[in-house]
């Protein structure tokens, strides 16, 4: 039954006293006041800092928003400055500070980015002009998943500086945190853009302070009662967690204490967003959630991490199967750590993690190395090294990857992120749709990608609305708009050697592929004709409809003509078909040799040797056919044979007591013809395939025995399969090479002798 609006406004009243990490900014009337709460924030992580830029920012802003108010009434100053202190409590630079106070100013009022360069700096000027940019995506709700995931891609590969990312996070952040004043449709739109959009990048970016907020205020608007049912439920018991952990963190701090390891350890209940997730992600109940509550304890070395280890396993009992050790295996990304899930004293879960300082400082900052912010703007580094790892606002990225299902796939995820995608390019049609191209694409690969009559009717292009050569690369988030004119004559040869896309390749090909095709089956045909007349070959024997059938499956044509255009184009040689022609002729031709042939031959009364590398077979029937023995009863000299002429193959020797032999209908029965063994040359030693089975009682050291006949008599063993029955028989089946059945019989009677063996037997199909 769905809530009526007195009762949301009350449960939101008690959700915002009962979560405290849902921040408000909307008790800030005075900007002024904001401003002193922003300067306070600096200085608390950067006390150094010279704070005249930042208020030279506010007054620049103030003015430039004069007059202008939000949908709230409020003053629109207000806005930049709530950004600013969001972009402070992420600890970043005064520049980045700057850039958040200023990133409506080119946009929403008459100061130019040429005014903010020479008032502030280049790198201001590039930070505001990319939030700019980035603020010009549009964004639909009915698109598919590939549409929001080639944003999430466009977002971070426009952003030349990664803090762009950030401001633009700052303000979609400030924007959710006053989106009651909006109308309820324009909400749940803006709420599923942050879902679909800027809570993904923020989770793979690793700031957990703004994702964390953006899926909480995202739910509140998508799932009103979903989410208020939630949170009352959650703060119900937050009091009682909180005094849980604290009571696990004073017990393992004394007992770590007091096996004289030096150590730090704190405690924090999981925040409710997070713990909804684990619920439906894996269809549990709160109560089933084990890592509900999170201790951490840090110490000095690798052994002290293991004798910590020890000393909670001793404490409390682990939970079976929940035990990894990171520090062993670490993860890809270099993360280590031992995590342990237990049972507290009142038989709640928890989960402890133990690491090295040094440790902990990867898993907080590793990452995020790869954008320190080095703060003089030529390069050299000014401040200590401990300021710099302040701007390391990745330091979370572990923990939220730990609570993703798919680890693999977040990983692969952010490895290509964090790459900014240098072998894409990402492009807006005029509709505001997102293209993905390769690097170094053109008007014309954009063209192709639209559609190929696109292309084909192509005759310039507009960049941003400016007119460009088709040979312009396409940078990062251009609107690109394709000029196109019926009177075109379609796309010149030259485009080829301009274009990137293996996609606008083939269309262009294509075209001249179709447009000449009546010119090409004719030079086709001419090519074929002169190639055959030249080699002797006469080309009506070839070009029979069973052959020309095989050409067409074998390079993907419909018909024939298909395959001549393709000869006069160059996309096939002449020679290339001719042979394949003669190659299906030639096997046509032995088929029906093999089939009919050998049976009437087999009506003679002569024998004839067949030519054979094992040894020799004698036959009623010709000479030129392939023999071979058949692996369903493996036959050997001594054995009586039969000769099977089969369907393509030849003819196959059987042993006469072969079950497919024995079995074979009367309509088959006239495809057997007489074979007997050739006595061998003098000399000579050819060895046959022999299959048997052996039976035995299962004992240890059976196989040992039965590989030490096979050895001594030198006998190499091809194959040997063994499998034990629920009554202990084992049966043992072995393949190997024998030279005749005299020798075949002597190995079976020795291995007869070995102990618990009761049977063997030849295979016989």
């Amino acid at each position: 039954m769905a809530m009526d609006e007195k009762t949301k406004k009350d449960k939101l009243e008690e959700i915002k006293k009962a979560d405290a990490s849902i921040k408000s900014m909307e008790d800030f009337t005075s900007p002024e006041l904001l401003y002193q709460e922003l300067i306070a924030s600096v200085k608390r992580y950067h006390p150094s800092t010279d704070i005249s830029m930042i208020e030279k920012a506010y007054k620049i802003a103030s003015d430039a928003h004069q007059g202008q108010c939000r949908k709230s009434g409020e003053p629109y100053i207000i806005h930049p400055l709530c950004v600013g202190i969001i972009l402070a409590d992420l600890e970043l630079d005064k520049e980045t500070i700057v850039a958040g106070l200023l990133h409506d100013v080119v946009e929403d009022t008459v100061m130019t980015a040429e005014e903010i360069r020479q008032e502030f700096s280049d790198e201001v000027e590039l930070l505001v002009d990319g939030v700019t940019k980035l603020g010009q995506l549009s964004y639909s709700a009915d698109k598919v998943e590939v549409q929001a995931e080639n944003l999430r891609k466009m977002f971070l590969a426009m952003a030349k500086d990664i803090r762009v990312i950030l401001i633009k996070l700052a303000d979609r952040l400030h924007n959710m945190r006053t989106l009651k004043y909006m109308r309820p449709e324009k909400q749940r739109e803006k709420a599923r853009e942050t879902m679909d959009i800027y809570a993904p990048i923020a989770q793979r970016l690793g700031i957990s302070k703004i994702k964390v907020e953006l899926d909480d205020l995202s739910l509140k608007y998508l799932e009103p009662e979903v989410y208020y049912d939630l949170v009352e439920k959650i703060a119900l018991r937050k009091k009682d967690r909180e005094d849980f952990v604290q009571n696990i963190v004073e017990e393992v701090s004394f007992h770590i204490e007091a096996a004289g390891i030096k150590a730090e350890v704190d405690g924090r209940v999981k925040h409710f967003f997070s713990i909804y997730k684990k619920m439906v992600n894996q269809e549990k109940t709160l109560d089933q959630i084990y890592d509900l509550f999170a201790v951490r304890i840090i110490v000095d070395t690798v052994k002290d991490c293991y004798a910590a280890l020890g000393v909670i396993h001793e404490m409390y009992k682990p939970i079976p199967g929940r035990f990894k050790d990171y520090i062993a295996m670490p993860k890809p990304n270099m993360y280590q750590s031992l995590h342990t899930t237990l049972i507290g004293p009142t038989g709640q879960p928890f989960e402890i993690q133990i690491r090295t300082f040094e440790m902990h400082r990867t898993a907080e900052y590793g990452i995020a190395a790869h954008w320190k912010y080095k703060e003089a703007s030529d390069g050299k580094k000014n401040g200590s090294s401990q300021e710099e790892e302040k701007l390391s606002w990745l330091r979370q990225i572990l923990e939220w990857q730990r609570d993703m299902s798919d680890n693999k796939e977040f990983m692969s995820l952010l490895k290509s992120d964090l790459d900014l995608f240098a072998e894409n390019v990402y492009c807006f049609t005029p509709a505001g749709d997102v293209k993905n191209l390769p690097n170094g694409s053109t008007p014309i690969d954009f063209a192709y990608s639209i559609h190929s009559a696109v292309g084909n009717k192509m005759v310039g292009a507009r960049v941003n609305g400016k007119l460009v050569n088709i040979d312009y690369v396409i940078q990062n988030g251009d609107r690109i708009e394709i000029i196109t004119s019926q009177n075109s004559k379609g796309p010149s040869r030259d485009w080829l050697k301009i274009v990137k896309s293996t996609q606008a390749k083939n269309k262009i090909n294509q075209w001249f592929k179709n447009e000449l095709k009546e010119d090409n089956i004719v030079k086709g045909k001419d090519m074929l004709m002169q190639y055959c007349k030249m080699k002797s070959i006469v080309l009506s024997d070839l070009t029979k409809p069973p052959y020309m059938e095989s050409i067409m499956r074998k390079y993907g044509f419909r018909d024939w003509e298909s395959v001549l255009a393709a000869i006069g184009h160059g996309g096939l040689k002449e020679g290339q078909v001719v042979n394949r022609l003669l190659e299906e002729r030639e096997k046509q031709h032995k088929k029906e040799l093999t089939d009919e042939n050998i049976i009437e031959a087999a009506e003679s009364r002569e024998k004839v040797k067949i030519a054979k590398t094992k040894g020799g077979i004698v036959v009623k029937g010709i000479h030129d056919v392939a023999v071979r023995f058949s692996k369903c009863c493996s036959p050997v000299p001594g054995d009586e044979i039969v000769g099977f002429v089969t369907r393509g193959r030849g003819v196959s020797i059987h042993r006469t007591d072969c079950v497919n032999v024995i079995n074979l209908t009367e309509e088959d029965r006239v495809r057997l013809i007489d074979a007997e063994w050739q006595q061998p040359e003098k000399g000579g030693r050819e060895l046959y395939m022999a299959e048997i089975k052996v039976y035995a009682n299962n004992r240890t050291g059976l196989l040992v025995d039965i590989s030490k006949i096979l050895t001594e008599r030198k006998i190499d063993v091809s194959s040997m399969n063994s499998r034990t029955s629920k009554q202990g028989t084992a049966t043992i089946a072995l393949s190997f090479d024998v030279p005749s059945k005299e020798e075949l019989n002597r190995l079976i009677e020795k291995i007869r002798q070995v102990e618990s063996v009761l049977d063997i037997e030849r295979t016989t199909g």
